[in-house]
């Protein structure tokens, strides 16, 4: 069977010894870089190799990109390959943050066209909670050949965006927590408030109170509401760097509505030019 979204713990720890399943890390903290290899370092899931998000899935920051810019894609491939992906693989992504870096994972694996990724439900916390294997120390995998090229039509840019954002046949939606969307609170970028035309949807929405993803119907019925009469397939979500905002696009997709896309930049891309307009308060 293939995962596409979602793998559950206990479907994890029947194929925990399975070379056919490789397990990624992805622990992070935006305000302390270095922690999240410490953690993998200090305990793991078994098996597991680990994936930074600035280092393995960015490129480096430019003057005029986000803070996350989208990995170069020979990097990207060639980072696949020494973990041991290719397509018969199935990939499992999770994190201790309620899969909001995993997910990116998620996107970048969808964006290169692999048929089986998924994000574990209930992340570190659950697998740990439930007493299931762990490692410390570093791990790797027999590598092999990675054969995938990025799908242009899953992304947009800022050009892109400023033409959406004044056209009632697509929404445009901040996964921002609201403060932020708002402008109240801004402790990441220099500059606070959101894309004007932009609607919110925290993606911390998505999950229950014990971090695991709410059932598909559920996530339906709150992604229809702010949808209103716009397909998923012109609907772009975007956040402070392009990583969270994957996570709405993971629930969506588990949720059965597919084809959103990402603007990679997002709002800390979008500030670079003064000359592009920003807004605060409530919409």
């Amino acid at each position: 069977m293939v995962y596409k979204t979602l793998v559950s713990t206990e479907t994890l720890a029947a194929h925990l010894n399975d070379p056919e399943w490789i397990i990624v890390d992805c622990h992070f903290d935006l305000q302390n870089p270095g922690w999240g290899f410490e953690e993998y370092q200090r305990a793991h899931i078994s098996r597991a190799v680990y994936a930074d998000l600035n280092h393995d899935l960015s490129s480096p920051v430019t003057p005029t990109s986000g803070r996350h810019p989208l990995p170069d894609s020979e990097s990207f491939i060639t980072l696949l390959s020494s973990w041991g992906v290719d397509s018969t693989t199935q990939v499992v992504a999770y994190d201790s943050a309620g899969g909001s870096y995993a997910a990116h994972l998620w996107w970048l694996l969808q964006f290169y066209h692999h048929p089986a990724a998924a994000v574990l439900d209930g992340g570190f916390a659950k697998w740990k909670g439930e007493n299931r294997p762990t490692r410390s120390g570093i791990e790797s995998r027999p590598p092999s050949h990675f054969k995938g090229t990025p799908e242009s039509a899953m992304v947009v840019n800022a050009s892109e965006v400023e033409r959406m954002r004044h056209d009632a046949g697509f929404r445009l939606i901040d996964a921002r927590a609201r403060n932020r969307f708002e402008g109240e609170s801004e402790t990441i970028d220099p500059v606070a408030g959101h894309i004007p035309g932009a609607v919110n949807y925290f993606y911390g929405k998505n999950l229950n109170p014990d971090g695991t993803f709410k059932k598909p119907e559920t996530l339906r019925s709150s992604f229809e509401e702010i949808l209103g009469p716009v397909g998923p397939e012109r609907t772009v979500f975007y956040c402070g760097s392009g990583v969270t905002a994957s996570h709405n696009i993971l629930a969506m997709e588990h949720a059965g509505l597919t084809g959103a896309r990402l603007y990679p930049g997002s709002w800390s891309e979008w500030i670079r030019d003064p000359n592009r307009p920003v807004i605060t308060g409530p919409v």
